[in-house]
């Protein structure tokens, strides 16, 4: 429990851009707490331990209730659903019962990979996997490994997506990816289905994307943590088939998971989408369209905020105005 309590990595992360008291105090506890904990345990254990943590909190947890929200009121879920009525999951306890325990299966395989692999690694190398200790990273430090780590997230995603789980001559991994991934057809997926997939192919798409990268790289314990949490509340709510997810890039990324799903994953391998636009392989509207659709937008609240303005400045200019005059009256009132 210790080591899920503490990450507030939020709170550092953001320190440089605040300057309170209370931001201070923050990270000096922060600081504290960090510091206690790498020194009170393995790396390994804080490394498997906080990832676990994070995909329990930002996926389990949610999905569960976003499922529970779908089978208690289906006739208000289909009426935020992408698509409708179909992508409503069906109720049917036994099914439902076994893809969850799919699911969790694989979070707990994929925990006990990632284990091996770290333990093999550290034997190897003769220090831990990910760099810990209580020294903390610099913010821009962060940045530029989270922003790389993405990037390599979204190669790795694209390419085996595209040309393994969906390839043109249908090998072992692409059938059970169909079998498994994909059985509810013409429909939006729910959050829990991003789990209940064959080990093999859900290694391949959710697990090496985001692993091998950090095993490349090897930023700090802390960063990875990070980059972890992120693409996992991505996902959560991409997986989710809601319309409406907000956001320019999220809801974007979640219409366009929704169509691979309904279309049988005939395009849209990538998480962003910016390689199916480059490619030719998105379908339904491209991220330049979401994009577009997004900035049209906010360019018509942009132009309702500036009449406000304005006339705001014509009320305030007018009220000077009858001030100034009223006050020349006076004066020459006065005067007389």
């Amino acid at each position: 429990m210790d080591v899920i309590l503490s990450l507030p990595i939020v709170s550092y992360f953001a320190a440089p851009m605040l300057t309170s008291w209370s931001t201070s105090m923050n990270l000096l506890f922060f600081y504290m707490t960090w510091s206690t904990l790498v020194l009170s345990h393995s790396p390994l254990k804080i490394e498997l331990i906080g990832t676990l943590a994070v995909r329990l909190v930002f996926w389990l947890l949610p999905s569960l209730l976003f499922l529970l929200f779908d089978t208690a009121v289906p006739s208000l879920s289909e009426s935020i659903k992408i698509h409708g009525s179909a992508s409503v999951p069906r109720r049917h306890a036994s099914s439902l019962s076994k893809q969850g325990a799919l699911a969790i299966f694989n979070l707990a395989l994929f925990t006990a990979l990632q284990a091996g692999i770290s333990i093999a690694a550290t034997t190897l190398l003769n220090r831990p996997l990910f760099k810990t200790s209580t020294t903390l990273p610099l913010p821009w430090q962060m940045i530029k490994h989270i922003v790389t780590l993405f990037t390599a997230r979204e190669v790795l995603t694209y390419y085996i997506h595209r040309h393994i789980l969906h390839a043109r001559r249908r090998g072992t991994i692409a059938k059970l990816h169909a079998q498994y991934a994909h059985a509810y057809k013409t429909a939006a997926p729910y959050s829990l289905m991003l789990y209940a997939d064959h080990p093999l192919p859900l290694a391949l798409s959710r697990l090496l994307p985001v692993y091998l990268p950090s095993l490349v790289i090897r930023p700090h314990l802390l960063t990875y943590f990070l980059f972890t949490l992120l693409t996992t509340v991505e996902e959560t709510l991409s997986m989710s088939g809601y319309s409406v997810v907000p956001g320019i890039i999220m809801g974007g990324i979640t219409r366009r998971t929704a169509t691979h799903y309904a279309s049988g994953g005939k395009g849209n391998y990538g998480a962003w989408g910016m390689l199916d636009w480059f490619s030719g392989t998105s379908v339904g509207k491209d991220v330049v369209q979401d994009m577009r659709d997004e900035a049209e937008k906010h360019h018509v609240q942009e132009r309702g905020r500036k009449a406000v303005d304005d006339t705001g400045s014509l009320v305030k200019d007018g009220f000077e105005g009858l001030k100034k005059g009223r006050k020349g009256r006076k004066v020459k009132g006065g005067e007389k």
